[in-house]
């Protein structure tokens, strides 16, 4: 083979290749030129190594290939700057996208709690039934306020925080079933119904708020978050629009995917004030003026940072190119 003729035949081809891989941003005709043009050099560099074995003119195509193939692969980024990008920019994204969803969830479950203590408190044959007129007493008493202090503070925040977390993690991983998550929120708007009746019930109605406010505003925010997730994947499967159901799953499924990491770390945060906080033997004004300020700087999180990434176009998929063309048109 005469590689100097084949040279001189492809120098424009194998230069565009060269210049194509150096540009900033590339249209949809710009990406298609540029796969053709690294498929023809692809082929020459077979043929010249195939031929003549290790050459300079090989060498060259090599070196303008893997400019090129950088433009599919990318360079692996810097991880902390990668966690700063989730951190800062796909969780809040995430979780901005779920604000209507979660602020309905809230509702409905206060809504169901309101509905279970008014029920309860108003017949005291349904009260009757949860218990003996001892039990409830000694509840209402010295076992509600009891349960955050009866065991150390960092084992039982360990203890919440990986029992919360748990449970947001079944409603994400489940919520495709259409039916965990209403399960999960009717039994946990249950439990808080049926507890406040019988702290109302008892003229403990302050003991009831003193020790949910501090912890209670993050961690029940995190589980309504949660939920949300798990009802997006389930109407993402039942009215996909004009995706497939298997595109509109994978494309809300990997978004949901950082809202479940991203709430392992607020759930701890929660299970923290939960631990330490709620229990400890400070003024309540401070301690739920921590609560309050968790759920704030969480709230500022989400609608404030996460309605900048959101308008700025980002979707909050943990990983934000499908393919490698998606990177090239992106820059």
């Amino acid at each position: 083979m005469d590689l100097d003729a084949l040279a001189s035949a492809r120098h424009d081809d194998w230069e565009r290749l060269d210049a194509l891989s150096r540009s900033g941003r590339l249209d949809g005709p710009g990406v298609d030129e540029l796969i053709e043009r690294y498929q023809h050099a692809a082929s020459d560099l077979s043929l010249v190594q195939t031929t003549a074995g290790s050459t300079a003119l090989g060498d060259r195509l090599s070196v303008s290939l893997a400019k090129a193939r950088l433009r599919f692969t990318g360079t692996p980024e810097n991880p902390l700057r990668q966690f700063t990008r989730f951190a800062l920019v796909s969780l809040p994204a995430a979780l901005y996208r779920l604000r209507w969803i979660t602020l309905a969830v809230a509702v409905v479950t206060f809504v169901v709690a309101a509905l279970y203590a008014w029920w309860v408190s108003g017949d005291p044959r349904v009260l009757a039934n949860l218990g003996t007129e001892e039990e409830l007493q000694q509840l209402a008493d010295e076992g509600f306020a009891a349960y955050y202090s009866e065991n150390p503070a960092a084992s039982f925040a360990g203890s919440v925080w990986t029992n919360n977390a748990w449970i947001a993690a079944q409603c994400i991983a489940f919520g495709i079933l259409g039916v965990w998550v209403p399960y999960v929120i009717l039994q946990n708007a249950q439990n808080l119904g049926l507890t406040a009746a019988i702290m109302f019930a008892y003229d403990e109605a302050d003991t009831f708020f003193l020790y949910i406010t501090p912890h209670g505003l993050l961690e029940l925010t995190c589980v309504f978050v949660a939920a949300a997730a798990g009802l997006r994947i389930f109407w993402a499967w039942v009215a996909p629009g004009p995706r497939t159901r298997g595109v509109a799953l994978a494309e809300d499924a990997r978004s949901l995917f950082t809202v479940a990491i991203g709430l392992v770390f607020f759930l701890f945060v929660s299970g923290l004030i939960e631990g330490f906080v709620t229990p400890a033997p400070w003024p309540w004004p401070v301690k739920i003026g921590i609560g309050v300020l968790a759920f704030g700087g969480f709230l500022a999180y989400m609608l404030v940072l996460g309605g900048r990434a959101w308008r700025a176009g980002e979707t909050g998929d943990l990983v934000e190119f499908d393919a490698g063309a998606s990177r090239i048109v992106a820059g």
